[in-house]
């Protein structure tokens, strides 16, 4: 397996979720790691739909004039490789199941919107000018070090610390909605593989990164319900509330990683219920 080791690498949103964990990750294999974040967010890594939808300027100008600046400045630098995060958002009203890279359908939200634009700038940029860009749709990420805090933190973070406090967690909808669960560390195995690999073919593409798999919030919330009760058993005495369904999400998320395994040479390293113990244990440690 392919990983990044002694090379110089730039890290944006670095203080985030995703970006602190991959920051992390490259320094414990002597990368030298220079992180850039505007901390505008935070460590809220998933604000994503919500906050698009009631600021899209702010969504436009942050997602796409920032990531032209840096495919620009990149690209005056030299800089071969360019790994970015793209969004599993951006397959919007598509029925299809699993979702394939090349078909995507309307998209739901100004963010999504953003990180299409993302995808063709660089797929123009490889082709312009002999980079090599590589875009990762990621799923639905969780893991350690993701904030529980705020009004539009990802449900994991937030049902745990609300199970955790013995309040009820309200699930949007009627809870059919599915997600395919993706846990960090699938998320940093891919940006390995990305910034390592030297096949041609994978060069100016973009990739699943999920597990290939899809859980309810139903079933989430239970099986998080059961995995915190071990440590507390009155967690497993708390039912969970429904509320509205929120405006933007996609009723069913679900991803073909086919071309990841063939191209980057990609395994999901942890599936769902072993990365959900994992969560819930760094959870109990550190909240």
């Amino acid at each position: 397996m392919n990983l990044i080791t002694g090379k110089h690498v730039l890290v944006t949103g670095g203080a985030g979720f995703i970006g602190s964990s991959l920051c992390h990750d490259l320094i414990e294999r002597d990368n030298e790691v220079v992180c850039l974040d505007n901390f505008a967010t935070g460590k809220r890594e998933n604000l994503n739909m919500p906050r698009s939808i009631a600021d899209p300027a702010t969504t436009n100008a942050v997602n796409i004039n920032g990531f032209l600046n840096m495919i620009i400045a990149a690209r005056d630098a030299g800089v071969r490789r360019f790994v970015f995060a793209s969004s599993s958002s951006v397959y919007g009203d598509s029925i299809e199941s699993p979702k394939v890279e090349e078909r995507t359908g309307k998209v739901l939200s100004p963010y999504a919107i953003t990180k299409m634009v993302n995808e063709e700038y660089a797929r123009i940029f490889g082709s312009l000018y002999g980079m090599e860009t590589i875009g990762l749709r990621y799923f639905n990420v969780f893991g350690r070090r993701q904030d529980p805090e705020g009004q539009y933190a990802a449900v994991i973070p937030k049902f745990t610390q609300l199970f955790m406090k013995h309040e009820s967690p309200v699930i949007n909808g009627d809870g059919s909605i599915s997600r395919d669960f993706t846990y960090i560390d699938n998320v940093l195995l891919a940006n390995n593989l990305a910034g390592t690999v030297d096949n041609q073919a994978a060069f100016n593409q973009v990739y699943n990164v999920a597990c290939g798999d899809s859980v309810n919030l139903n079933e989430m919330t239970l099986l998080l319900r059961s995995s915190l009760a071990i440590h507390d058993p009155a967690i497993g005495r708390i039912e969970p509330e429904h509320g509205p369904s929120r405006p933007g999400d996609i009723a069913h998320s679900l991803a073909s990683i086919g071309k990841a395994v063939r191209l980057l040479g990609y395994k999901p390293q942890v599936l769902f219920p072993e990365g959900l113990k994992h969560a819930v244990s760094w959870y109990v440690d550190n909240l």
